[in-house]
């Protein structure tokens, strides 16, 4: 969730954004769980939050294939149209 902050008057004022990641409480650390690999590629390395497709927020830090894959993650995947 991106909140803009109250821009002062005057012209020229620079309007800073904050971006407030909350991440999920849940089974995010059950499960592996689909998301857009250059963002998961991204968020290990600076260590930021992703989305995965279900909706869990999480920073990536573990190998996902010591985990079973999200069964929400995965029937979206699934119901995508193939690319």
């Amino acid at each position: 969730m991106t909140t803009p902050t109250a821009p002062e008057s005057g012209p020229g004022t620079l309007i800073e954004e904050r971006t407030d990641y909350r991440l999920d409480e849940g089974d995010h650390e059950r499960f592996s769980h689909y998301a857009d690999k250059d963002k998961i590629m991204e968020a290990m390395v600076q260590g930021t939050p992703v989305r995965a497709l279900c909706g869990k927020v999480w920073v990536p830090s573990r190998d996902p294939k010591r985990f079973p894959v999200c069964p929400e993650c995965k029937d979206i995947y699934e119901s995508l149209p193939a690319a």
